[in-house]
């Protein structure tokens, strides 16, 4: 039995073995209590209070290494991965941030440093192990339940409760990384970015982030950072030349250890962190990064002081792969594409916070999808956008087979 109130607040468990996983679902599932899952991380759910049961993974977090092989919890951090793998000269390709858990971002597709020379995280998870709607543990690869497996990779929550990750690693004795502070009119600065881009050998990859003094995630104002996947930084910057000669970028490069270019969150002191603002925006992932789209969000930072643009340089290892292997959308998305404002308290009227969102949609109207990772609440109406028309089928379909009950909800809600 699952112990529930009928109450605002959930019912927490936090399991330590995958038989506690999965007699917590046959429960909830009987009973039909709906059922929150996070991972080991911070994002949309891990702050959720609906009602029902919350099931927290943190307890399942081990990280085994055997060659190139690597077998990790479905409740571990990014962070802890990046420190236990350097230790082999190993790393994965895995998101900007050490707290960030391996099971939200992994199951979304997952964008990271290295998506250009190795791809997303999706692309290197060879097997998991799987706690179904019915409460079975199956494991699953290309070659076992192949349906399954195909749907994990970019189909979010939808399908089970992944207790455990099987990746592929990589070989990654060191990396040059290149910070290059960006003042003025940041126009020139992106355009070059895209022009480099086009053709830039796949070990590197680049970030464009211009973020107001609020932003306690990333020092304020704007720079481009680049990660060269190996220990050269004279590659680095040579590649990086028709960037760093424009007038008012000024650029440091070194070569820190993978693991410390992963951003910490900051940690509030006594007690919990107030809730950030509410964020007006949109993200895409884009084929081409034309001068429209460029030109509209230097516009869009410069009209909403307290907006943020990201983007990031896609293609290379990431485009490889063909569209079919992965239900991860818009393989041929050259770039993905960030934008919005802080909906914060007396700096936008209604209409101003209606003109805000529009103004974000309006940059990313043209995009191929929309990146699930970076959407942070449930919108019903838009979770077909996130996988194009016939991924979504096949994707209902998957879902139809091992959720029909629809037990696992609290995400990016795949319906039958």
């Amino acid at each position: 039995m699952v112990d529930h109130v009928e109450s605002a607040q959930p019912t927490v468990h936090r399991p330590s073995t995958v038989s506690e996983v999965a007699a917590l679902v046959r429960a909830a599932a009987q009973e039909a209590v709906p059922l929150t899952v996070v991972s080991g991380g911070h994002g949309p759910w891990s702050h959720a209070s609906a009602r029902g049961l919350r099931l927290e993974l943190g307890e399942l977090s081990s990280i085994e290494v055997d060659g190139t092989a690597v077998r990790i919890g479905g409740g571990a951090v990014w962070g802890d991965v990046a420190t236990a793998l350097a230790a082999h000269g190993l790393a994965l390709s895995s998101g900007d941030t050490a707290s960030v858990g391996v099971g939200g971002l992994t199951l979304g597709g997952g964008i990271g440093w290295m998506v250009r020379a190795w791809g997303l995280a999706v692309d290197q998870l060879v097997g998991a192990q799987v706690v179904t709607a019915s409460g079975d543990v199956v494991e699953v690869s290309a070659t076992q339940h192949p349906d399954l497996f195909w749907a994990l990779r970019g189909g979010g929550g939808n399908f089970g409760i992944v207790t455990r990750f099987d990746f592929e690693a990589h070989r990654l004795p060191g990396i040059a990384l290149a910070e290059s502070v960006v003042e003025g009119d940041a126009t020139a600065v992106l355009r070059a970015a895209r022009e480099l881009l086009r053709d830039a050998p796949r070990e590197l990859t680049v970030t464009y982030m211009d973020v107001p003094p609020m932003d306690p995630s990333a020092p304020a104002g704007a720079r481009l950072t680049a990660v060269w996947a190996g220990p050269d930084p004279e590659a680095l910057r040579v590649e990086l030349a028709p960037i760093t000669a424009l007038d008012g970028v000024t650029t440091e490069i070194t070569e820190p250890a993978y693991r410390d270019i992963l951003m910490e969150m900051p940690q509030p002191e006594g007690g919990e962190a107030p809730a950030p603002p509410g964020f007006l925006g949109g993200n895409g992932l884009v084929a081409d990064l034309d001068d429209e789209t460029i030109d509209r969000l230097v516009a869009y930072r410069r009209e909403y002081p307290a907006s943020v643009v990201f983007l990031r340089s896609l293609g290379g290892a990431f485009g490889d792969v063909p569209q079919e292997e992965t239900a991860f959308p818009a393989r041929s998305a050259t770039w993905f594409v960030m934008a919005g404002a802080f909906d914060v308290p007396g700096l936008l009227d209604e209409q101003g916070r209606e003109k805000a969102a529009a103004d974000a949609q309006r940059i990313v109207e043209g995009r191929l999808a929309e990146y699930s990772n970076f959407v942070d609440r449930e919108r019903p109406d838009a979770v077909s956008g996130m996988y194009g028309r016939d991924g979504y089928a096949r994707l209902r379909a998957v879902k139809a087979q091992w959720d029909p009950q629809n037990v696992f909800r609290r995400n990016h809600n795949i319906l039958v």
